[in-house]
């Protein structure tokens, strides 16, 4: 049995596959913007959400926080600028910002299109986003749309607890910075801060390289982001093995063709443009079936990226190697042993 392809996120506990532009699709009034939403509490046990945020420079968004919720941004396309506490970046493509529970945060799309993929966490949440949004029924986005209404409409009693979002119509923003050095590393704990695109660590297990925007350190344990990549060329990846994870893996497709595998099935092709849900607890395996394949994964917790990091050497370079590394068999049994994957 292979993967069904839906158009909205199933809600019945299995994996899917969603083609280009569509998800559960959202806009706001006034933002000249779309939310597609690609997985949320219903499909993740609360532990995130997962959402695609596209349109062109709108300045509706206020500065506000979260009290219990953590909040990443992540630019696939366009700009976007980014308060984050007490400091500012214009992020690009590739460039990622992480925003805990307490810090007032703002964004503002810059365009000329942005695209940017978003993680919430716990996924409930986007239940805000649900309550002030219209249903999205159009092509790409509501580029013409002028109505004023904006994020926090005329809302009645006591909103502010029951969506945790609080803001602050008062604050003033800080200056625009430059990017610095620590902007090219990942922090210790649970913290604000941006990471520039391709800085970070890189990991490699035989072929296949995890480049971690988050790991479970900087999110006090409930969710990671990486970029996965790996190629055709190598003979055999750990991935071909069936895995299954005790974290909810969201997979964004940007390059090549990957075939996915749940249990004893057939595969399933997810090309660029695509998601795949991946539920936790059940098996399964990766095929890279071109000879560039590269996705951002979501996780609700220790996902790809802690194996691949877990499991792998630490990797000096930014392309994928023209031959895949051995890996230790042993040291990948004590690798899903502490992160609690199971190989069938």
């Amino acid at each position: 049995m292979s993967i069904p392809r839906v158009n909205r996120p199933l809600t019945d506990g299995g994996s899917y596959i969603l083609p280009q532009l569509e998800g559960e699709i959202f806009t706001i009034p006034g933002f000249k913007s779309v939310f597609r939403m690609f997985a949320s509490q219903a499909q993740t046990d609360n532990g995130m959400a997962v959402f695609a945020w596209d349109g062109v420079k709108n300045d509706t968004a206020p500065f506000h926080h979260h009290r219990y919720a953590h909040d990443i941004f992540l630019v696939a396309e366009g700009t976007m600028l980014c308060w984050n506490g007490d400091e500012c970046r214009l992020l690009g493509p590739g460039d990622f910002a992480s925003v805990p529970p307490g810090t007032i945060h703002k964004p503002y799309p810059q365009g000329p299109v942005t695209k940017a993929i978003d993680l919430i966490t716990p996924g409930d949440w986007v239940n805000f986003f649900r309550h002030v949004s219209d249903k999205f029924e159009g092509l790409i986005f509501p580029e013409w749309d002028d109505r004023q209404q904006g994020m926090f409409p005329n809302l009645v009693g006591n909103w502010e607890e029951e969506f945790d979002v609080f803001a602050h119509p008062d604050h003033v923003g800080c200056e625009v910075s430059d990017w610095s050095e620590k902007d090219e590393i990942l922090p210790d704990g649970e913290v604000p801060y941006f990471l520039k695109a391709n800085k970070g660590p890189r990991w490699l297990l035989g072929g296949v390289m995890s480049r971690p925007f988050m790991t479970t350190k900087q999110s006090g344990g409930r969710s990671a982001i990486s970029i996965i990549e790996s190629s055709n060329a190598y003979r055999s990846s750990v991935f071909q093995k069936r895995l299954s994870f005790s974290s909810h893996h969201c997979l964004v497709m940007f390059d090549g063709e990957l075939k996915v595998t749940i249990g004893d099935g057939t595969a399933s092709s997810v090309r660029p443009g695509e998601v795949c849900f991946l539920p936790a607890n059940v098996a399964f395996k990766l095929e890279f079936a071109s000879k560039y394949v590269r996705f951002w994964s979501f996780a609700s917790g220790n996902g790809m990226e802690a194996l691949v990091g877990e499991a792998g050497e630490r990797f000096p370079g930014q392309a994928l190697p023209d031959q895949e590394q051995l890996w230790d068999e042993g040291k990948l049994k004590q690798a899903c042993e502490k992160l609690k994957i199971t190989i069938s």
